[in-house]
């Protein structure tokens, strides 16, 4: 199951209380917190992260890197109770009012403290959400709806079911870089939905096969693509040695059955349509170029098998 989180990221005209001085967040690339926000340590690398600012969503991404780190922080807090739930009165006086007691007061009391400190890097993957989905809807696709936690569960499945009858196949969600995404918990094979840990699945197989198309040999990491060996839309699942590295033309014609690995031999089988060209001819009847596991081969007879049906 994914993880997932709605984070509220809001300026500092825009925060709820006063006690602490705000986080220097800049939601499209990164998230600010640290160790006296509830659920700080639970937040990991590979968690969706879905900001909004109270009123709306702000933008969906994956983290890819959480970066640690320790300071002294100032908290502030009412000078009678000695709670930090307290709000500036902009146009009254006493300047500030404890929701705690409601007490009122000129100056909140003060003291320092060392925080662990958080930094999420999502920028990679971020998508736009202005203008998708208001706050109470977000609200309602959380773990506990009325929870008023600046970090809280979100229900992964949810939010992506919810985007995508928002935006159908004709209104794409609009990615920000190049990069294709990983988005956790789901799949993209559309521009809407996005493949939840394909750049992880990616990475492992960089490093498990290197820079080698299993087809054609040698080819730079940019033009290689992580093909599943299965239908993934199906399961949603990166399933352990269940992919290999295929250059980009190959993946393409792999997906659509056009070239498979015939099971008896092991060889490459190119479908005939494809022999009167011959970059591709000249790979029918050979080896692949890595050292296949029992597992690949079980997901490339099913892939053979699957092929044989729809011809």
């Amino acid at each position: 199951m994914t993880n997932a989180w709605l984070m509220l990221a809001v300026g500092d005209n825009r925060r709820q209380h006063e006690g602490n001085d705000g986080y220097d967040d800049n939601p499209r690339y990164h998230y600010i917190w640290d160790s006296t926000v509830p659920n700080h340590a639970r937040v990991a690398v590979g968690d969706v992260i879905a900001l909004w600012d109270s009123k709306e969503l702000v933008g969906v991404s994956v983290i890819h890197d959480i970066e640690t780190g320790t300071e002294e922080k100032t908290i502030y807090f009412c000078p009678e109770c000695k709670r930090a739930g307290f709000k500036r009165r902009r146009r009254m006086s006493p300047a500030y009012r404890c929701y705690q007691c409601e007490a009122l007061f000129d100056a909140p009391g003060q003291k320092t403290k060392p925080v662990t400190t958080y930094r999420s890097h999502h920028g990679r993957s971020w998508i736009k959400g202005r203008g998708l989905l208001a706050g109470d809807a977000l609200r309602n696709l959380c773990d506990s709806p009325s929870s008023q936690l600046s970090m809280r569960p979100l229900r992964w499945e949810k939010l992506r079911d919810a985007l995508l009858e928002l935006v159908g196949e004709d209104m794409p969600l609009e990615m920000e870089d190049d990069e294709r995404a990983p988005i956790p918990g789901g799949h993209k094979v559309s521009k809407v939905r996005v493949r939840v840990g394909q750049s992880a699945f990616r990475n492992r197989l960089l490093n498990e096969q290197g820079e080698r198309c299993a087809f054609t040999g040698a080819a730079p990491a940019t033009v290689l693509e992580a093909a599943h060996l299965y239908s993934y839309a199906e399961s949603g699942e990166h399933h352990d040695y269940g992919g290999l590295l295929l250059r980009r033309d190959i993946h393409r014609l792999f997906d659509l059955g056009q070239i498979a690995v015939e099971p008896g031999t092991g060889l490459i089988d190119v479908a005939p349509s494809l022999r009167s060209y011959p970059l591709y001819s000249q790979l029918h009847g050979q080896p692949l170029t890595v050292q296949l596991r029992p597992e690949h081969r079980v997901w490339l007879e099913a892939h053979w098998l699957s092929k044989c049906a729809s011809s």
